[in-house]
């Protein structure tokens, strides 16, 4: 089932046909006014690079606590960040960036964001007259308002866009998946205890019914951080998180733990991960960031890709090889992997091996250019021969592991190619 099926299967679900009903599609269909305004929105979404979805099937696991202190790290990570809250009816992200008395302004025909820390803002809380007010809505209006901030706000140009979705599967999450079809992701939030892992299983599920990538699992308020020492220590049983990404074949971000200063800075609406950047909690934050910052990565390294292809999708990627696996110096090996791969589809599409002439000095260069490479996958290269390759307009990549060429560029492809020193140092 594709994408679009998967959301047609959701969105027909309920078996309802009544305009407006909140199982049917975020997406207007049918009419000139929907057209174009599915085209403000399409225009406003290009404009940004990455969208991540924060979700959790369960309320109080600290879903809204994790969004702010992404999108924080984000911004301290010098990336350009958008927060956007649409929790409709328990909006946490104002108190939470002490942006209470925060009202939005409008501009040439746009919404504008509130910004701080570096980042832009925008919640349902800055458009109520008081913080007591009830928001009691139903499912057209919810979805017709997420709609707005998503097409109607001045978002700009973004590097990340951080959503935080109330918990459970129903309207609100429902909307934006449908809405971001181009979303990286989702990272979901869980507790360690089962009884929060067992519905937080069911947003991974619905993730997976509407073809939404799970960046990973966060297990938040997993084990207690002594405030006096920084010692974590498991006052309640923890791991249930990890057990369950595991389980279910998605990858485990990491652990946050309970932490009396993580709480203060809610209720004090300064941003934890930029006040108490040295704690033990906030290298949590960091380390669970880790996989989200590498999408950014990945775009680097398409943009130098595009840039050795011609902005062509059929690339050809050498590796050096001995003994069927990489050889960790570059001019002493049996055979090159001449690899064909689509970077666009991120797939293999043929591969030969050859045995190259014999090594000389500016040789190499010439004879991979002359068959069409444009990146070297290599252990170990001097920088004269980095250098010549360069001259010939192609791309090397040292420090890359002893695997198979196979396992080497599929990662490559998918922007996890882990690369360490360069053995060779002449």
């Amino acid at each position: 089932m594709d994408r679009n099926e998967s959301k047609e299967h959701v969105e027909n679900s309920c078996g309802c046909k009544k305009q407006g009903c909140s199982g049917q599609s975020a997406k207007s269909e049918g009419n000139l006014d929907g057209f174009l305004e599915d085209k403000m929105l399409d225009d406003r979404m290009r404009l940004i690079k990455h969208k991540i979805i924060v979700l959790s099937g369960k309320g109080g696991v600290g879903k809204s606590t994790v969004a702010a202190n992404l999108a924080v790290s984000l911004a301290l990570a010098g990336k350009k960040v958008g927060l956007l809250d649409v929790d409709i009816h328990g909006p946490s992200i104002p108190k939470m960036l002490r942006l209470d008395d925060a009202k939005p302004e409008i501009r040439k025909q746009a919404i504008g964001p509130i910004e701080k820390a570096g980042m832009k803002v925008m919640s349902i809380g800055f458009l109520l007259r008081n913080r007591d007010s009830a928001v009691i809505w139903r499912g057209p209006m919810k979805i017709g308002v997420i709609k707005q901030f998503l097409k109607d706000v001045d978002w700009g140009e973004l590097d990340y866009l951080i959503v935080d979705s109330p918990p459970g599967t129903g309207d609100e999450p429902l909307s934006v998946c449908q809405l971001l079809e181009n979303a990286d992701g989702a990272v979901i939030v869980t507790t360690p205890q089962d009884v929060a892992t067992a519905d937080v299983r069911k947003s991974i599920t619905f993730c997976r019914q509407l073809n939404m990538p799970v960046l990973g699992v966060v297990e938040n308020m997993s084990g207690f951080a002594c405030p006096k020492c920084g010692e974590v220590t498991d006052i309640f049983m923890t791991g249930g998180g990890e057990l369950m990404a595991n389980e279910m074949n998605i990858p485990f971000l990491g652990r946050i733990p309970i932490d009396p200063a993580i709480g203060r800075s809610c209720d004090d609406g300064t941003p934890f991960v930029y006040h108490y950047s040295r704690t033990e909690t906030a290298k949590a934050f960091e380390r669970v960031i880790g996989p989200i910052l590498a999408l950014s990565a990945r775009d680097k390294d398409k943009q130098d890709t595009e840039k050795t292809t011609g902005g062509k999708d059929i690339m050809k990627i050498a590796l050096p090889v001995a003994g069927g696996k990489l050889c960790m110096h570059f001019g002493h090996c049996e055979q090159f992997a001449l690899v064909d791969a689509d970077s666009k589809a991120r797939k293999i599409t043929g591969q030969e091996m050859l045995t190259p002439p014999p090594h000389e000095p500016g040789v190499l260069p010439k004879w991979l250019h002359g068959l069409g490479v444009n990146v070297i996958i290599a252990g170990g290269m001097g920088q004269r021969a980095q250098a010549l390759f360069k001259e010939n307009d192609i791309k090397v990549i040292v420090g890359a592991p002893a695997e198979t060429p196979e396992k080497l560029v599929a990662a490559y492809l998918e922007g996890t190619l882990a690369s360490g020193t360069n053995v060779c140092d002449h």
